[in-house]
């Protein structure tokens, strides 16, 4: 795996993807797991067996078990944003492994935005020689297919997106109905308002893939996502604030 600043972005049959809800895919004996309603998502390429796992925060070990299940290696993580539920650390009293269980288990690196450098050494303990940080618009390459890093603070300050393939993983940033919460520390409701609108001008067939399995449907594309999300009802700043601020 390598990280390659404005590579293109193109399609492969070798492409490799999953989307995996915990509580139900894995970590199905984990309370929060099941009550926290997140998904994990491996991403990699077919013909090389690479792959990365997107905030493995519950049983990392057994994400790992099922990329192997398909003849596919974890190289690396990619994290969305510092929160425990994403990336583990200690949240409702109870302890979540997340990347500390990974890297026990393989030694791989975890790429994260920049602005989130101290808030995952924080939330995981895990060491800053595990990190590799990035800005918005850096490729991360899994064999031959290019994940491109879109930074979309406002949740927290260094929250992103992972486009690839026509594909958007959104963490806590964008559901298929609503937002990600901007009352919480880090968070800022006039950034969330930018990142949302910076979304928007995404090609209407890319397929929205969310941090948490808020609706109905597990992933819906975009153009149906701007129908109906009501995030997307405002149309300046000031409107925005006046609904979310």
């Amino acid at each position: 795996m390598s990280v390659a600043p404005d590579a293109p972005h193109t399609k492969s049959d070798s492409f490799y993807f999953r989307q995996l809800l915990s509580g139900r895919d894995f970590a199905t004996t984990d309370p929060i797991a099941r009550q926290m309603v997140n998904f994990a998502y491996i991403i990699g390429d077919r013909n090389t067996g690479e792959c990365v796992i997107v905030d493995p925060a519950y049983a990392a070990s057994e994400l790992v078990s099922i990329a192997a299940q398909d003849d596919m290696s974890v190289v690396g993580a990619l994290a969305s944003h510092y929160h425990a539920d994403h990336i583990g650390g200690s949240m409702m009293g109870f302890s979540l492994k997340g990347i500390d269980e990974l890297l026990d288990q393989i030694d791989v690196p975890v790429h994260i935005n920049r602005h989130e450098r101290e808030w995952v050494m924080k939330t995981t303990g895990v060491d800053e020689s595990s990190l590799v940080l990035h800005e918005d618009g850096d490729i991360v390459r899994v064999g031959t297919i290019d994940i491109a890093l879109v930074h979309t603070p406002g949740h927290t300050p260094g929250s992103q997106c992972f486009l690839v393939q026509n594909r958007l993983v959104s963490g806590d940033t964008l559901f298929l109905d609503g937002c990600g919460r901007t009352d919480l520390p880090g968070s800022d409701p006039s950034a969330m308002y930018t990142s949302l609108r910076k979304l928007a001008t995404l090609s209407t067939d890319t397929m929205i893939h969310p941090g948490h399995f808020y609706s109905p449907q597990e992933s819906e594309k975009l153009e149906s996502v701007l129908r109906h999300n009501f995030v997307f009802g405002p149309r300046t700043q000031d409107e925005w604030s006046s609904l979310f601020g």
